[in-house]
C-alpha cells in the first residue's frame, strides 16, 4: 500500500484547517500558501472532503472552508478512504466479501488479512486531534506527512 499525493495532501490540509480554523472559514489561498500545495490542487481535495462530508464551505470574499465537526471525530483512516478509496494491501480483499476463487485454498490469505487489519485498525486509531496535538506538544506547528 501506497499513499498518493492527493491522500498526503488531504492530510495536511486537513491538519491546517484544525490547527488554524478556530471555527472561522479559512480560504484556500491561505492554506495553499501556507502548505505549498496548489490552489488548483485543493479544490479537487476539498470538492471530495465535500461530498463526504467532512468539510462546511461558504462562498465569497469572506468564504472558505472549515472542519464539518470537531478534530477529535475524525480518523486518519476516514479520511484516506475518502481520498485513497480501499486500504486494503491486496485486491481480493478491496470488496466487502472477498470474491477470489481460490481463498479457500490460498495460503497467504491470513498474512493479508491480518496486515489489511493492522493497517486499518492503525489509521482508524488515530484521530486529526491527535496529529495536532502531537504538533503542538513538539512546540512546532511545521509538519510532514
Amino acid at each position: 500500500m501506497k499513499i498518493s499525493t492527493r491522500g498526503r495532501y488531504a492530510l495536511r490540509f486537513m491538519i491546517d484547517l484544525a490547527l488554524h480554523g478556530n471555527g472561522d472559514y479559512i480560504a484556500l489561498k491561505d492554506v495553499s500558501s501556507r502548505q505549498g500545495i496548489s490552489i488548483k490542487y485543493l479544490e479537487q481535495i476539498t470538492s471530495l472532503l465535500s461530498k463526504f462530508g467532512l468539510l462546511s464551505s461558504v462562498r465569497g470574499p469572506q468564504g472558505g472552508y472549515k472542519l464539518a465537526k470537531d478534530s477529535s471525530d475524525y480518523t486518519v483512516g476516514e479520511i484516506l478512504r475518502i481520498t485513497e478509496g480501499s486500504l486494503a494491501p491486496v485486491a481480493c480483499l478491496e470488496a466487502e466479501q472477498n470474491l477470489c476463487e481460490k481463498k479457500d485454498v490460498c495460503h497467504t490469505l491470513p498474512l493479508w488479512e491480518g496486515l489489511s487489519k493492522v493497517i486499518n485498525g492503525y489509521l482508524d486509531s488515530v484521530t486529526l486531534a491527535d496529529l495536532v496535538n502531537n504538533n503542538r506538544s513538539e512546540g512546532s506547528y511545521m509538519y510532514n506527512i
